[in-house]
């Protein structure tokens, strides 16, 4: 009976341990303020975006062979596959693609997050998306992953908008911890955009293979897109500007984006919905999101 009843208060005090740890940890993860929780999950679906996307670039597979578990059992992307790379922007795509592993695990420590969406990064949607920035088709269609320039521009299209969803969300943000985990987050989606922006800068007056349109031009022409589509006037801006757009009005060039001041412009989750649906329309789903984003705000905006 000794040892019978020394194992049922083992058992006892085992499970009472597990209990506990359980629910701190949830407690941990819901002891911020609703909206928080809320601006924390919403830009999973970016995250979740930039991940799939470098890391098929890179290495030619995506989360579910990399980190599984963050995906949660969410549908595979749409048209992912390994791009034609030269060694150093590999590198490059290689070290982003894992910094947004990272950033999924970081967001997922402190909110419970949700499975990843369905994703489209086919080539077929890449170029959909310059013909209307172009607001006609290229021939042969634009393809993403068949160079590192091709590689870089669609890049362009993606981290930007992510960035301004994290400068929009701090002014609103109520704990501190949530406030610290953008900034860090912040601040390093800024530095992949400074990245992208610097190999296309050094490119800018190459002409995009076989199109007779510079990489200025398809810079400029994305940014209107976002423009147009966000719908809240300029929050984006291509490399080279007009003197005006330029910092301190004295420079054409534009390697970082900012407003008059030099101050990062930013948006909010329903510009960003617009943005990423290519509709316009933050109620309807599309362009990188078929089945539409996840989340509190963007299943509010889909009811």
């Amino acid at each position: 009976m000794v040892p019978s009843f020394s194992a049922a208060v083992f058992t006892f005090f085992l499970f009472t341990s597990l209990l506990a740890n359980f629910t701190s940890a949830q407690q941990h993860k819901t002891s911020l303020p609703e909206s928080d929780v809320d601006l924390l999950e919403f830009p999973l679906n970016l995250e979740y975006l930039e991940a799939e996307f470098f890391l098929w670039g890179s290495l030619g597979h995506g989360l579910d062979k990399e980190a599984p578990q963050l995906a949660e059992g969410g549908p595979a992307p749409i048209g992912g596959r390994k791009a034609n790379l030269n060694p150093l922007i590999n590198d490059v795509v290689l070290q982003f693609a894992y910094q947004e592993v990272g950033h999924l695990r970081a967001i997922k420590k402190t909110v419970k997050g949700f499975p990843r969406p369905q994703l489209d990064i086919s080539a077929a949607h890449f170029a959909k998306i310059v013909d209307e920035a172009f607001e006609f088709k290229l021939n042969p269609p634009f393809d993403p992953y068949a160079n590192g320039v091709n590689y870089l521009i669609a890049s362009y299209i993606i981290p930007y908008v992510g960035l301004t969803g994290y400068v929009g969300a701090i002014p609103k943000l109520q704990s501190t911890k949530a406030k610290r985990l953008v900034a860090g987050l912040l601040g390093v989606e800024s530095a992949q955009d400074a990245v992208i922006r610097g190999l296309l800068y050094e490119r800018a007056g190459q002409k995009v293979l076989p199109y007779n349109i510079t990489v200025a031009e398809f810079t400029s022409h994305i940014s209107d897109l976002r423009n147009k589509l966000g719908k809240r006037g300029v929050k984006d801006e291509g490399l080279v500007v007009p003197l005006v757009q330029g910092p301190e009005s004295k420079t054409h060039g534009n390697v970082i984006a900012g407003d008059e001041n030099s101050v990062a412009y930013d948006r909010t989750p329903t510009q960003i919905l617009r943005i990423v649906y290519g509709t316009a329309n933050e109620s309807i789903p599309g362009g990188f999101y078929p089945k539409g984003a996840d989340g509190h705000i963007a299943r509010y905006y889909r009811h």
